[in-house]
């Protein structure tokens, strides 16, 4: 019995149990927290930045070294219930040599939070940033957004909000447009989506705030439903925006395409830096 496009239970739950998908994923979060940590030590950074009330909506902050400098917002993925801004600081050194300030955002887990919160919580991070970025050498008319996986989503849904005009440019890295079939699947025993909040907070859904450059990156190596997502995005918000990439990158999972943001001679990278504008 199918519920949901052609997938019956047991296939829609692989579509999104990437980690089946990966042999050895492990590997890719023994390595990030490894690189994450000797980020800590190599650049200067203020950790758990508050800015908001809840314990997790803090921030991470690597400050470039000149002022009023292009500011890039990392937002983590982790299926919206699992994960931590810690693990994805080594992206900070890489970006720190083109003079970025580089912010990681937390936001309240699932199940104590709703995607209604989290996607709140996000933008609450960005308006905090906005106002305050100038104090760590960022330029509050230069910030950019990017997310990975259900951080890519949360990337997207700040496009579909009135203050998205507060960025230049969103990056997602194999996001999550649709929340249709996440609610029929495994997952929602810890999300709890119902219909309503499925339909709210689905991008492909949703008109765009604000045509700002959209960069909409998949590896080959995704599940079907990634890459389906992404390009169904893509088709959904070029008609009024021409400025939107959709990007496939060669053998890239859903865990190495995280890689690729940092490999200097990669098509992810390259893209990156004509989006944001960035002189080698």
């Amino acid at each position: 019995m199918n519920v949901y496009r052609e997938y019956n239970q047991e296939q829609l739950d692989r579509q999104f149990n990437v980690r089946l998908h990966v042999p050895g994923y492990n590997a890719y979060f023994e390595r990030w927290e490894k690189l994450s940590r000797q980020t800590e030590k190599e650049f200067t950074h203020l950790k758990d930045v508050c800015y908001a009330s809840h314990p997790l909506e803090c921030l991470d902050i690597y400050p470039a070294k000149h002022p009023l400098s292009k500011t890039l917002i990392f937002i983590h993925g982790g299926y919206w219930h699992l994960l931590d801004k810690s693990m994805f600081h080594f992206l900070a050194g890489h970006f720190f040599q083109y003079n970025v300030t580089t912010v990681f955002i937390n936001y309240p887990l699932a199940p104590e939070a709703s995607i209604d919160t989290i996607v709140m919580s996000c933008r609450q991070a960005i308006g905090w940033l906005h106002n305050n970025i100038i104090r760590f050498n960022g330029d509050p008319a230069q910030l950019y957004v990017m997310g990975h996986s259900a951080g890519g989503h949360l990337a997207a849904m700040l496009l579909a909000e009135a203050d998205a005009n507060l960025f230049q440019g969103v990056i997602t890295l194999s996001g999550l447009f649709r929340l249709e079939p996440i609610m029929h699947s495994y997952l929602n025993d810890v999300l709890h989506i119902d219909a309503a909040t499925a339909i709210k907070n689905s991008p492909v859904l949703l008109e765009r705030a604000i045509a700002c450059p959209m960069l909409l990156a998949t590896g080959t190596n995704e599940t079907e439903e990634f890459i389906i997502q992404s390009k169904e995005l893509y088709d959904r918000w070029k008609s009024n925006n021409k400025n939107v990439e959709l990007l496939t990158i060669a053998d890239k999972n859903h865990y190495s395409i995280v890689d690729a943001v940092i490999e200097t001679d990669s098509a992810l990278a390259s893209a990156i830096i004509r989006l944001m504008k960035i002189e080698r």
